[in-house]
């Protein structure tokens, strides 16, 4: 008899351990939101619940399961409400059964591991409120009044109510209020109504005047390279705007890897506010590496060394060194390319600088071999938040071979351009979006040696970025069609005549290396570098005194760091300006006889490409294709760098 009790009790014991062990198991589930037929509604509530958020990430078992849906309830009220739905109610059933029933845990702790609970969350919107009375309690100047930017009969939306309390606390410190406050909304609801009444509670605090700024952090960057910089001033009137301005003006120095502002917290004696800009400096040496590879040009491998603070007052010296055409279809062997390049900024003016660059370079290519070295000052000026201009000077001494001919030149040129940028990127390493960028330079040339020659390299670009997130219903930037016109000419330049293997080429009356060529990542993708245009009987590349290119590419990003591009590039290389009415023969031109290289036959490239979007750029790698293939060219192109294409 004791034997049988005690195994009764083991078998109890045992039982009841067995189910302890099952309940406390993860219990798998998927969730069901039901739509509510408001998009943005649909995508918070979806965001908010911790039963769809946790799903994977933290496991539960079936007793956890339920209190996860019970908090869910509140939170997902609370969004409700948010979106104007006072009186709207949630509901979550698991397995069809209600949160309360006493059987659910034991009910879900009997599941089979492999079966899902099934959580559904279904939504009783009920009435959207509106906004009703709003009010300003604080005497608040009239001017500013309007930037609340609220309705009454607007939908009741708690973002767009606490937006307006922000608008008008930035429109108040814009306007000399620098201890304004502005206590979050008090609401009130009227069910009858089905309105919601909203007090805004103001103090301006007293209207004051930019007071005496100070500067901490500064160890090698003089103060008084910053002080001249400073777009802000004692004495002024005070604007939060202006105060934000001035601090993102310092960081366009290059030496900052930081600036943050502090105010005081009360006015100093004679009303005004103290300002403190707390900065941190750069480190003053700079290393990278660069790299870059098309199935043209071949690999490229570089390195740079940067000062980026030489003597105090930002002053850049650049170094470096690029082993270029390591291969490639268009190369016939191994380059360099050097430079040394050192800037003053705020030279003479602010928004003024001024460099000076020497380099060598040494290029085999099908079109032509080059050894040069290069010289130049350019004053560069900051005309507008959009408008820059530049004067410079360059003179170059080369020796160039085409065709097994070697001459050597001396170039001086003088030159000017003006550039046009609305796509407000706050670092030039980040992708266009929207905006234009235009840019058009003249480089009146005077070449000694083989050629003395006077010409006018004039060249013209415009690129348009549209954001087409409204066509496509995706966030802004992430759609995006970029479209660019590029148009070049030598004026003054010449064409002569000469007879090469017995056939007669028309050959420009310029230098090789300041013709216009077309082909290669930079104008046509798909077609070799510098192959387009006129030949000279073995096919090598001539060279022109125009140059007409459009570039077409749709960019879409995916997640966080993927996108994609679809393009089509085409372009032109001859004597004139082509017109778009030459977009024919797939860039079938010749120059096999005087007539064929005065009329410009466009070649047209189409692609793809992939971009993995880093801190320092995207890494784009494009594919393309010829649409018309002459017997020399490539089957396609491949391209890998950083950076969009433009």
């Amino acid at each position: 008899m004791a034997a049988r009790w005690g195994a009764r009790c083991a078998l109890i014991v045992l039982t009841g351990i067995v189910s302890l062990a099952r309940a406390a198991d993860p219990q798998p589930y998927r969730v069901e939101l039901a739509p509510t037929g408001n998009g943005a509604l649909d995508s918070t509530l979806k965001t908010t619940s911790q039963l769809a958020a946790l799903r994977k990430s933290a496991p539960v078992d079936p007793f956890g399961l339920i209190a996860r849906a019970r908090g869910d309830i509140d939170r997902l009220r609370t969004v409700l409400e948010g979106f104007g739905y006072y009186q709207g109610s949630v509901s979550i059933t698991i397995n069809g059964l209600v949160l309360d029933d006493p059987k659910l845990g034991d009910i879900l702790s009997a599941l089979p591991k492999e079966n899902d609970a099934v959580c559904r969350v279904s939504f009783n919107l009920g009435p959207l409120y509106h906004l009703g009375n709003i009010q300003i309690d604080g005497s608040v100047p009239d001017s500013a009044r309007g930037s609340l930017g609220l309705a009454s009969g607007a939908p009741a939306i708690a973002t767009d109510v606490l937006a307006g309390g922000a608008r008008l606390l930035t429109a108040l410190e814009n306007q000399g209020y620098a201890f304004a406050k502005v206590d979050p909304p008090v609401a009130g609801e009227d069910p009858r109504k089905h309105a919601l009444n909203v007090t805004f509670h103001v103090v301006t605090g007293p209207h004051v005047q930019i007071g005496e700024i100070r500067f901490e952090g500064l160890k090698r960057v003089h103060e008084r390279l910053v002080r001249r910089r400073l777009l802000l001033h004692t004495g002024e009137p005070y604007s939060a705007l202006a105060v934000e301005r001035a601090r993102k003006d310092l960081l366009t120095l290059g030496v900052f890897a930081s600036v943050n502002v502090r105010l005081a917290d009360s006015p100093d004696g004679e009303g005004r506010v103290p300002v403190t800009f707390q900065m941190e400096e750069r480190p003053r040496h700079a290393v990278s590496l660069s790299g870059a590879y098309s199935s043209d040009l071949g690999g490229s491998a570089g390195v740079n060394w940067s000062d980026r603070n030489v003597r105090g007052n930002a002053e850049q010296l650049n170094l470096s060194a690029t082993v270029i055409n390591l291969g490639g279809t268009a190369t016939t062997g191994v380059g360099y390319d050097t430079s040394a390049k050192y800037v003053l900024p705020e030279f003479a003016h602010r928004d003024q600088s001024l460099q000076f660059a020497v380099g060598a370079i040494k290029q085999a290519l099908q079109a032509y071999e080059q050894k040069a070295v290069t010289s130049g000052v350019t004053l560069s000026r900051k005309l507008s938040s959009v408008w820059t201009g530049t004067v410079g000077i360059s003179a170059v001494r080369e020796t160039i071979t085409q065709e097994g001919i070697a001459q050597d030149y001396t170039l001086f040129a003088l030159p000017l351009g003006i550039l046009y940028d609305s796509t407000d990127l706050p670092s030039p390493l980040n992708d266009a979006t929207h905006g234009v960028r235009a840019s058009l330079t003249l480089a009146p040339t005077r070449s000694h040696g083989h050629l003395d020659t006077t010409f006018y390299i004039t060249q013209f670009s415009i690129a348009d970025y549209l954001d087409l997130h409204r066509l496509f219903r995706t966030e802004r930037g992430r759609s995006v069609l970029a479209v660019r016109a590029l148009l070049a000419s030598a004026l003054g330049a010449t064409v002569s005549v000469e007879t090469i293997d017995g056939v007669q080429v028309r050959v420009p009356d310029l230098p090789p290396d300041q013709r216009f060529y077309a082909g290669g990542s930079g104008t046509v993708r798909g077609y070799r570098y510098q192959s387009v245009g006129p030949e000279f009987p073995d096919g090598n590349p001539v060279g022109g005194t125009a140059l007409s290119a459009i570039n077409v590419e749709f960019r879409q990003r995916f997640g966080r760091s993927f996108g994609a591009a679809l393009f089509a590039d085409a372009g032109a290389v001859g004597e004139r300006l082509s017109p778009l009415s030459g977009l024919i023969h797939g860039g079938r031109c010749s120059s096999g006889a005087p007539s064929q290289s005065t009329t410009n036959c466009w070649a047209v490239g189409v692609g793809a490409g992939l971009r993995y979007y880093t801190p320092i750029g995207a890494l784009r790698l494009d594919l393309a294709v010829p649409t018309y293939r002459r017997p020399n060219d490539d089957r396609f192109g491949v391209y890998i760098g950083l950076g969009q294409a433009f």
